[in-house]
């Protein structure tokens, strides 16, 4: 089984999606909950074909690149698999995904793309050098594409947010404590607090920014701790 599947496994993906699914069927919209292993390329084309067949016109509007991964370990402690696994889900899989989608955006000349990178694409840490340099390199990413696709009418911007308060981080949580400690806020963000940073990025009043990137940390990346 492939780290990302035990993750998936451990933490219940499945169940997630279809909760989301149902909360937002719920509100009044439609949604679609579908499942793929960012570490795998040939699992995400799957999902590209089936995110084709499940909209009405085969086309997207926004995408929003927000896996992560790859584990952490110190450098000489990397396995060739973990280096690997980190630029397959953090770089590859919204690679292929930005190439599937965003000529179809460019041709119709509007959409919006958000990368989620990491406070750790400026600021390093010991023990995270495969995660942080392919995050680094999706934030090189959005640039890339806003020189490709701003010019005709798709937006392409980044948040990096800091510690978040997700399911999957709650296990870890004491080993940050001395990190949340640093922050003017004092605290993790919430889910809900980064979503709400997306939704701006994508929404019609963002529609003069383009390839920028919205620290979403608490202040972290603004203060030195004496």
């Amino acid at each position: 089984m492939r780290p990302t599947e035990l993750l998936g496994a451990r933490h219940g993906f499945d169940q997630r999606a279809a909760e989301t699914r149902k909360a937002i069927e719920s509100a009044g919209g439609r949604a679609v909950d579908l499942i793929a292993d960012f570490a795998d390329p040939t699992d995400v084309r799957r999902l590209i074909a089936e995110t084709r067949e499940a909209t009405a016109s085969g086309t997207v509007d926004v995408l929003v690149n927000n896996a992560g991964g790859g584990g952490f370990a110190p450098t000489e402690d990397t396995s060739e698999d973990m280096f690997d696994t980190a630029f397959a889900v953090n770089v590859k899989a919204p690679y292929l995904l930005t190439a599937a989608f965003a000529p179809a955006m460019a041709e119709r000349g509007r959409g919006a793309i958000v990368n989620v990178g990491s406070l750790s694409t400026t600021m390093a840490a010991s023990g995270t050098s495969a995660f942080q340099a392919a995050k680094a390199a999706l934030s090189m990413l959005t640039k890339s594409w806003t020189a490709e696709y701003g010019p005709r009418g798709v937006r392409v911007n980044s948040i990096d947010p800091g510690y978040v308060l997700t399911r999957v981080n709650e296990h870890i949580r004491d080993m940050f404590s001395g990190y949340l400690a640093t922050l003017p806020t004092g605290r993790g963000a919430q889910p809900g607090e980064v979503a709400e940073a997306i939704r701006f990025l994508v929404s019609p009043q963002a529609s003069y920014i383009q390839g920028a990137t919205l620290s979403v940390d608490g202040g972290k990346n603004a203060v030195v701790t004496m």
